[in-house]
């Protein structure tokens, strides 16, 4: 429990009135100059206050997350400014959900004619508990709690560019929409350029323009996951009962349902079920619905029903403005030089960039050593050097297909004729040589293969180059052309 804040019934609110007591509207005020409005948007105008109990202000938050980040970063500076405002004020708690305030203590009647009165401790004017009463809030009843909503993930801190301008613009108007505007929408694009960020943010604005709205967000993979529980505690009528009552239905990740043919069924009435009811449906996927690969086609042809939105790789500009909005927002200042070096080296996906900052930022802070383009570049170089040369599996897998004379498509499809599944187990095999992805990923690559099946493939290759001159000169030779 973060220790801290509280004020003497009378002082700025009542603990039960409901209202901001001023000690909090003017400590706002100092956070939104001190730290700018970027970071004022995305944690302080979602603290709430909640209770004043005994010289401690009780806040309440949307979620674990945000609670975390507040108490580990900004506890003390609030806690600092409230006991400027109010000397009586000692400590801060942040609760998720609703808080109930406690009543005052009532009254004791005099006692009645002719019976003594029992004696009466004193007691203070606000009760104490041990710990703050919380109750969910609206959003967490809506939301899938084994998933929640990254409190990070809204449209203020959506940084938008050519590339991702048409998907923003999109969620934006599916987010603010009281009909349903496009059903689905369909978000696609490569790791860490935003499909997620742009989910979370659409779920956000609904919950706070619509509190009644049903929101539910997970991915694909966990709604395989309840789906196989539901078959195997015959629960099926719950699980559809879940899927098929909410207002907004989000999947995240829709390929990794490719190949799971009684998965997919179950996705598919739930879908239709929700576009007759005219709920809103969104999904992401790293391809668009036509190119995704191990989908049966009536599935693939409803996905494109909709608006289907890409977001393309990040322009130098675009890659810029996204650091500079983090560095603002964590309240740092990064000479510009520095940022502008990231933006160069650092072009793979929005997660790396966003974690070379938060690594340069966490150095400064933990070793007090000033930020320079020096200090960057030897924190960063297992990082440059392996963006000097980023090659990727969609890469990989056209230029082995050139090279074996097969179509790329075949690296995703079931065919298991040793003409398409040997090019396929060279291009697994120089997957996981080549590149940072998991055997599960690369398997998801290759038309939703298990990652058993990379192991297999990786082994057969080893085994190949051992006793096969010629083929081990391939490999080596495709290798070479894909590192220079």
């Amino acid at each position: 429990m973060v220790q801290s804040v509280g004020a003497k019934a009378g002082q700025g609110a009542s603990p039960a009135s409901g209202h901001e007591p001023r000690e909090w509207t003017k400590v706002r005020e100092r956070l939104r100059a001190e730290y700018g409005e970027g970071t004022f948007r995305s944690w302080f105008k979602l603290i709430s206050f909640g209770d004043l109990r005994s010289g401690t202000m009780i806040f309440s938050v949307p979620t674990r997350f945000m609670r975390d980040w507040v108490k580990s970063n900004y506890a003390d500076r609030i806690l600092a400014l409230l006991a400027a405002e109010n000397p009586e004020i000692k400590a801060i708690d942040l609760v998720v959900g609703k808080v109930t305030p406690v009543p005052m203590q009532a009254p004791v009647p005099p006692p009645a004619p002719g019976r003594a009165a029992m004696p009466r401790p004193s007691a203070p004017a606000i009760r104490e508990t041990a710990e703050p009463t919380a109750e969910p809030g609206p959003q967490n009843d809506r939301l899938d709690p084994a998933t929640g909503l990254d409190a990070r993930f809204t449209f203020q801190n959506f940084v938008v560019g050519k590339p991702n301008e048409l998907a923003f613009h999109a969620a934006r108007r599916v987010a603010e929409s009281t009909t349903v505007p496009f059903n689905p929408l369909f978000l696609y694009g490569g790791v860490g350029l935003g499909k997620t960020h742009l989910m979370h943010a659409i779920a956000w604005a609904i919950l706070e323009r619509h509190p009644s709205r049903r929101v539910l967000y997970l991915s694909a993979e966990k709604f395989m996951y309840q789906f196989i529980r539901a078959l195997r505690y015959k629960d099926t009528m719950a699980f559809k009962e879940q899927f098929r009552s909410v207002d907004v239905l989000m999947i995240d990740d829709v390929q990794f349902i490719s190949g799971k043919d009684s998965t997919q069924e179950e996705f598919f009435h739930t879908f239709n079920a929700l576009v007759d009811q005219n709920r809103q449906v969104v999904i992401s996927a790293d391809k668009s619905p036509s190119d995704l690969e191990g989908l049966e086609e009536r599935l693939r042809s409803r996905l494109g029903w909709g608006l289907v939105a890409d977001l393309h790789p990040t322009t130098y500009e675009l890659r810029l403005g996204i650091l500079q909005s983090k560095a603002e927002n964590q309240g740092v200042r990064v000479p510009s030089k520095v940022l502008e070096f990231l933006a160069h080296k650092i072009t793979s996906n929005v997660r790396e960039l966003e974690g070379a900052l938060t690594r340069i930022i966490a150095h400064a802070t933990l070793v007090g050593r000033e930020i320079s383009l020096e200090s960057t570049q030897e924190l960063l170089q297992d990082l440059l050097r392996a963006n000097d040369r980023r090659v990727t599996i969609e890469e990989i897998q056209k230029r082995v297909a050139e090279h074996f004379n097969i179509r790329v498509a075949d690296m995703h499809s079931a065919r298991r004729a040793r003409a398409v599944a040997r090019p396929r187990q060279v291009a697994m095999y120089l997957a996981k040589q080549l590149t940072q992805r998991s055997l599960p990923e690369i398997g998801r690559k290759f038309g939703g293969r298990d990652h058993t099946t990379v192991m297999h493939a990786v082994k057969k290759v080893e085994e190949l180059r051992q006793i096969d001159r010629g083929f081990a000169e391939s490999v080596e030779l495709l290798r070479r052309m894909l590192e220079t």
